[in-house]
């Protein structure tokens, strides 16, 4: 089997962290999920793009992306959107549609045991 290869960035290492604490602390399994998705290697993480947050969410909704969100199509509806990046242009359309593009260690504050959140990967 070969060796897993550790993660370099140390922000996203933090972050793992951060995730793996609060799931153990909050008894939040999302939060597990997310960081196993986060430690994937690079070429198994798919970015998700604005076009598909209209599609697969619905109005209101607090989204988790464990990658990056890339501007790609359109958003026409207020979401709160967490993710380890974004493009500024994803950021800015939205902004557009009335949501929030947050961090997801902002996220973990506001949802602490992950109810209310939803995971998109």
């Amino acid at each position: 089997m070969p060796e897993r290869r550790r993660k370099e960035n140390p922000s996203l290492v933090r972050l793992a962290i951060e995730l793996r604490k609060g799931a153990r602390s909050h008894a939040a399994p999302i939060w597990s999920a997310v960081a196993d998705r986060l430690e994937r290697p690079r070429h198994q993480v798919v970015p998700v793009n604005v076009g598909q947050l209209e599609r697969l969410a619905k109005a209101g909704e607090t989204i988790v992306v464990p990658g990056k969100v890339l501007a790609e199509g359109r958003l026409a509806k207020a979401l709160t959107v967490g993710a380890f990046a974004f493009s500024e242009e994803a950021r800015e359309k939205i902004r557009a549609a009335g949501g929030t593009a947050v961090s997801l260690s902002e996220v973990i504050k506001a949802h602490p045991k992950g109810t209310g959140v939803r995971l998109l990967a």
